[in-house]
């Protein structure tokens, strides 16, 4: 055990680097930088900051930003960050390829967002990122693109045009 990257109060924690959609690649390989874990972040913050990474095609680490989100939060709030973070994941297995794991995280996120649709804290759009979720994983694809496919977190999940994102 000794061997186990470790941090600094001596949690295990894997150092090994990642590519854009979280998945693990060889040690010394060069990969995407990591959002650092256990950051506290204003609300309007961490929207900003998963919503940039989710435009970048991002989705796995928008999770991390979320989580921390999740972790810090009011007690009031923890499952509306819960939730967002569950969709982010969601979001990531889709782009991996793997319809199971989300439809099931897509799902369980929207199901856990679904308790604030009356009054959305910090300007969540509850209802759109709801129907995204449910529209996505009715048909998760098979290694969608992260940023094509990827909901606004805020104001509207709906495009211009009147269409979920897709």
């Amino acid at each position: 055990m000794g061997d186990r990257d470790r941090d600094v109060e001596g949690r295990a924690r894997n150092a090994r680097p990642r590519d854009a959609l979280g998945r693990p690649l060889p040690h010394g390989a060069v990969g995407e930088e990591r959002a650092p874990e256990g950051v506290v972040r204003a609300p309007a913050v961490a929207l900003a900051e998963a919503q940039a990474l989710l435009d970048a095609g991002r989705p796995f680490h928008a999770h991390e930003v979320l989580e921390d989100a999740w972790k810090s939060a009011p007690e009031a709030e923890r499952e509306l960050w819960r939730g967002l973070a569950q969709l982010a994941v969601g979001l990531t297995h889709a782009a991996r390829g793997n319809g199971r794991g989300a439809r099931t995280l897509l799902e369980r996120g929207a199901g856990n967002i679904a308790g604030y649709a009356a009054a959305p804290p910090h300007g969540v759009d509850v209802d759109g990122l709801g129907a995204w979720a449910r529209s996505l994983a009715a048909a998760p694809g098979s290694g969608a693109d992260p940023a094509a496919v990827a909901p606004r977190l805020t104001g509207s999940a709906v495009h211009d045009r009147g269409t979920p994102r897709r």
